[in-house]
């Protein structure tokens, strides 16, 4: 069995978009599945638009996901270097002995000029292929050329008869007229490779056994595969992934929502779940099984069963996945990725004591249900920090605006003023004398017991509620919780300077 080498190679200009990720993922998989090696490659000769920020943020976004690297930039390895800017003497060398075998030849037609060309067979309706004017210049000329000072690119002599076929592995056999392709641009006048040519002498020279990659490429593919056969080396077996697309049907991108790795990491998305998801991406799992960790999608991971089809991005499923893995961890866990969002709301101490913390796993516990990442529990958090009986919400107003209600709250301040100790049993046994006493009963008594001590219409269970309210008043955190007999007693005179106002 050959060995398997793949490689992801990603150009740092911009971040990195989930698709690609999708890519890298797949790249992953499928070598650790094999036992092979994942090269990162950065494609970074583009240098108006390469930057080192974003080649950080390339690397610091797929060692969030997951996906180390077994050769490439930081770590090395024996088919280095691994980045295009510092491979420069290999292209020219191999660019060398093309053109000393005919191969390819120096073309010193102008970009104006390529461009009236180009023009000129759209107008006739015609495929606009470079018309092949310089092919005839001898190497000697053009190197005489060369020396005075004239610019010149250089391209692969391609015929124009013929076909040039490849088995995808994904979408089977695919045929390309050589008619249709023309004498592909090698090197541009500026003595940079073009994308084409960089790149299979790169795979070429790094022994890379399969190119996994977007279907955007499958055009390139058949030029890439002729320069191969001009180097007289065996090209790698291709698979073109589809496209992500938004539930529209058109490219994912800004206007669906987040589609960076970065951006989701922000949103408090698990790494295992983006992971999870991306690994869905036209993909499906023998028996529709879709919660996998890393161990359980190499084990089941098929390339060949990769679907043609757009893959469609559900943010839904997403979160839904997310929700999954979010289950998973230990309350330790939780706490500790929900105070990494929670911190910044002022609330809690830093550092966090032994105490803060144990408060702070039975706290998150209670708020996951209703919330999609770890990101959202800040504002749930809000229930315990922020009491505030004048900043009601109109619901919240329209349950206490009854006199019932208000003797609700009046009786039941009455009966936790006295109680030297107070807790969700002391609570249940003081609803049954309130019940009594004002002959309130189901929502007319429970909606206004539970403003008095949220100042909310609906929320938390005041089984979980409570306890948790009076822990916290008794502890030092940066806002003091208040306990539920002063929370009671706010919401009484609150009410009561209401009742003064409208007499």
């Amino acid at each position: 069995m050959e060995k398997v080498r793949v490689r992801f190679a990603p150009s740092p200009t911009g971040y990195l978009h989930v698709g690609n990720a999708r890519t890298a993922l797949f790249n992953w998989l499928f070598a650790r599945q094999k036992g092979g090696r994942f090269v990162l490659r950065v494609e970074d000769t583009d240098v108006e638009r390469s930057g080192e920020e974003y080649e950080k943020k390339l690397k610091s976004s797929l060692k969030w996901l997951g996906l180390e690297w077994d050769e490439g930039p930081e770590i090395g390895g024996k088919k280095g270097p691994y980045r295009q800017s510092q491979r420069l003497p290999h292209y020219k060398s191999h660019t060398q002995k093309l053109l000393e075998e005919g191969k390819a030849y120096y073309c010193f037609c102008s970009p104006q000029k390529l461009e009236e060309e180009r023009k000129k067979a759209l107008a006739q309706g015609k495929m606009p292929l470079y018309s092949g004017r310089c092919r005839s210049i001898p190497l000697e000329e053009a190197r005489k050329r060369l020396e005075v000072g004239e610019k010149a690119g250089v391209r692969l002599r391609t015929s124009d008869r013929g076909n040039v076929s490849f088995q995808d592995i994904i979408r089977g056999s695919l045929d390309f007229d050589l008619r249709y392709i023309g004498d592909p641009i090698l090197v541009r006048s500026n003595g940079l490779p073009a994308y084409n040519y960089a790149v299979v002498i790169d795979d070429g020279l790094m022994e890379i056994s399969h190119v996994i990659r977007g279907e955007d490429h499958i055009s390139n593919t058949a030029r890439q595969i002729l320069v191969y056969k001009a180097l007289s080396w065996v090209p790698p077996r291709f698979a073109h992934l589809s496209m992500v697309m938004g539930k529209d049907n058109t490219r994912l991108s800004k206007r669906h929502g987040a589609t960076s790795v970065e951006q989701f990491q922000k949103k408090g998305i698990l790494s295992s779940s983006l992971f999870n998801y991306l690994a869905l991406l036209g993909w499906a799992p023998p028996e529709g099984k879709e919660v996998l960790n890393k161990e359980g999608l190499i084990k089941l991971f098929n390339l060949e069963r990769v679907s043609r089809s757009a893959a469609i991005f559900d943010y839904d499923k997403l979160y839904w996945i997310n929700r999954e893995h979010m289950k998973k961890l230990s309350s330790s866990e939780k706490a500790q990725k929900a105070y990494a969002y929670l911190k910044e709301t002022g609330y809690f101490p830093s550092p966090m004591s032994e105490a803060h913390w144990s408060w702070l796993e039975r706290a998150v516990e209670t708020q996951l249900e209703g919330v999609n990442s770890f990101s959202e529990l800040p504002p749930q958090f809000s229930i315990f920090f922020d009491f505030d009986p004048s900043r009601m919400s109109p619901e919240a107003r329209e349950i206490v605006h009854s006199e019932s209600a208000r003797k609700v709250i009046r009786s039941f301040w009455e009966k936790i003023s006295q109680s030297s100790t107070f807790d969700y049993q002391s609570f249940v046994g003081m609803t049954q004398e309130i019940k009594k006493e004002t002959g309130c009963k189901g929502k007319h008594l429970y909606h206004p017991l539970r403003v008095a001590l949220t100042s909310r219409a609906s929320g938390l269970e005041l089984d979980q509620f409570i306890p948790l309210v009076e822990e916290a008043s008794r502890m030092n955190f940066k806002k003091p919780v208040k306990s539920c007999y002063q929370r009671v007693a706010e919401m009484l005179q609150h009410l009561e300077s209401l009742s003064s106002q409208n007499d």
